[in-house]
């Protein structure tokens, strides 16, 4: 008499579980893909902040003109690159940076001068913080990628409508400052 009451109890409690089991990826998933757009505005603060520290030492007089257009153009076109181009742009800046710095004597002459030392600290703090940004970023992206790949999340649609995050590749190795 009571054999169809613990059957449905179990299915009921299997249905449960499963449920909740559902909601947990779910909510899993989408904590993945709000971490991931927190480091992608960590990581986009990080690079504005490195191509003002740029162009504050070009427009600092403490360079040749030479060398002041070169950072500025490269800071500039960093800053104002479209979406497809941005990873090249800031590629090229971190090129620059190093192109510039690792001449011999450089950054000791400059640091020397007095003037430039608060600029160049600047300009290390915000590089060193690129590369961290840059690394959280992608974890956070290979993470979510991850978490994505799960055959429950292709079955059900539990991602909804947000696309799958893409990795940001850049030439992130800081200037020898």
């Amino acid at each position: 008499m009571y054999d169809w009451i613990i059957d449905v109890l179990f299915w009921v409690a299997v249905v449960f579980l499963v449920g909740v089991y559902v909601s947990w990826r779910a909510t899993r998933l989408d904590r993945l893909h709000v971490r991931v757009e927190t480091a992608r505005a960590a990581l986009d603060a990080a690079l504005v902040r490195r191509a003002a520290a740029t162009l504050e030492l070009a427009a600092s007089r403490l360079l040749d003109p030479a060398t002041s257009l070169v950072l500025a153009t490269a800071a500039h076109e960093a800053r104002t690159a479209g979406a497809d181009h941005r990873e090249f742009a800031e590629s090229d800046l971190s090129r620059a940076l190093r192109a510039v710095f690792d001449q011999p004597g450089f950054a000791g002459a400059l640091a020397d001068s007095g003037a430039g030392e608060g600029v160049l600290d600047e300009l290390s703090a915000a590089a060193a913080k690129v590369a961290y940004a840059r690394r959280f970023y992608n974890d956070a992206v290979s993470q979510a990628r991850i978490a994505r790949r799960k055959l429950l999340i292709r079955v059900l649609p539990l991602a909804g409508r947000a696309p799958l995050p893409d990795f940001f590749e850049i030439d992130d190795d800081p200037p020898g400052i």
